[in-house]
């Protein structure tokens, strides 16, 4: 399967299109909370995002990434594959609420924002219902990237409505709640509609059966999982050990770190789907050395320009009191080169079937990022977690460079079954 570079573009745009106005609404949502209600609200809300954004690996637990794969290759066995994931899914999305109450019990906040941190988050659940990683699977990228503005957007309408309120986060509750429902209906709307017309054969029961099987898709679950924590773990850990004001200034360092990387996130999102249908040879071809150097050097320019101008960078976007968080920046920006680097490979290994490699890498890396934590956060605060996420993202990228030496070595029949290589 060779990459079409005019469609590989084409399909970014079409997804990129609707990324654009969620990305927006998220920035425009930030803007407000930080201009308007000051450096601890951003931070509660900050960690109410990170909290919902644990919550959706929890609930794929790997099936995203699987299931996508299997509609990817196997169309005409859509129905049966939507059915087995979205029952897990549910289940999953069940088992997560306990844990989210656990972590509001403990985070160090007032009793009204671990209210909002719990009911929030919770909402965030109804995720499990959405059908965005079959239409993932099917390159339906217009629809998944307008999809992914509606819950930011009605978060955006619902804070804007409660400019004047004194009770801003509960207003955001209420969009929360509505901008999932509405994403979840849209799905399920297309899926209705294009149902028939996607499952055409006989449905390949025994292939899908044994790549849904929970010892192989609980592999991709805790790798997805690990990743997560080797991302986020830090602001979940600031949440409990520090003040709402250090979370609010990590938040801002981190928020603006992630809007240099969500262009080139999206280009990965767009490319899984092709990369789950190499062959050997391609995906050798994926790793060459002058390919792995581009990009690293690309995140390189980027972060050299994004430390240049950090501050002005917060004054403007966040409101002066947040231009505190410049050293923060300054270390988190040199964390560019090596996430474009880790995010490209940890993509591709995934999309290669290679499972077990990624959840070792990622293990690793959120093990050396929770332990630096434990030690580092107590006594220096938001700073250290900063210094402990660049050490955290060189470990995971020398484990995933040791991965991908066994691609080279894969056996010949992965050209015909990559979705169960190892």
């Amino acid at each position: 399967m060779t990459i079409s570079l005019r469609k590989y573009l084409r399909n970014a745009f079409r997804l990129g299109s609707g990324e654009a106005v969620g990305r927006v609404c998220n920035i425009a949502i930030v803007v407000l909370l930080g201009h308007c209600y000051g450096v601890a609200v951003l931070g509660i809300y900050a960690l109410g995002m990170t909290l919902a954004g644990y919550l959706q690996p929890a609930i794929d637990f790997g099936l995203k990434h699987v299931g996508a794969r299997l509609v990817a290759r196997f169309p005409e066995s859509a129905t049966e594959i939507v059915r087995r994931v979205q029952r897990r899914r549910l289940a999953m999305a069940g088992a997560t609420i306990p844990l989210v109450l656990l972590y509001a019990f403990l985070a160090n906040c007032p009793p009204d924002k671990k209210i909002f941190l719990f009911v929030f988050s919770s909402i965030s659940a109804m995720y499990a219902l959405s059908l965005e990683w079959a239409a993932w699977g099917r390159e339906q990228l217009r629809l998944v990237g307008m999809a992914k503005a509606i819950v930011p957007a009605c978060i955006l309408l619902s804070l804007l409505i409660a400019i004047r309120s004194s009770h801003p986060l509960t207003w955001m509750v209420v969009g929360n709640l509505v901008g999932y429902s509405l994403q979840s209906l849209v799905f399920w709307i297309w899926w209705k509609r294009h149902q028939r017309v996607i499952c055409e054969q006989e449905p390949a029961t025994f292939a899908i059966a044994e790549s849904l099987a929970w010892q192989r898709t609980s592999i991709m679950g805790v790798a997805w999982l690990c990743n997560i924590a080797f991302a986020a773990i830090d602001m979940l850990m600031l949440g409990i050990m520090a003040s709402p004001e250090q979370v609010g200034l990590y938040s801002a360092a981190y928020r603006t770190l992630n809007q240099v990387l969500i262009i080139y996130y999206l280009l990965n999102f767009v490319l899984y789907p092709q990369l789950a249908r190499q062959t050997v040879v391609q995906r050798v071809r994926m790793l060459r050395s002058s390919l792995l150097i581009g990009i690293f050097a690309t995140g390189a320019a980027l972060a050299l320009l994004l430390a240049t101008f950090r501050q002005p960078v917060l004054a403007i976007v966040f409101g002066r009191a947040f231009v505190t968080a410049g050293p923060l920046l300054l270390v988190l920006a040199w964390c560019l080169p090596l996430d474009f680097l880790t995010t490209y490979l940890s993509n591709a290994y995934i999309a290669w079937g290679m499972e077990k490699k990624v959840l070792v890498c990622t293990a690793v890396a959120a093990a050396s990022n929770i332990v630096l934590n434990l030690y580092g956060i107590p006594r220096y605060g938001a700073m250290a977690a900063a210094v402990n996420t660049l050490i955290s993202y060189t470990v995971f990228l020398v484990c995933l460079a040791l991965a991908g030496r066994g691609v080279k070595r894969s056996p010949a029949n992965l050209e015909h079954r990559p979705e169960f290589a190892s």
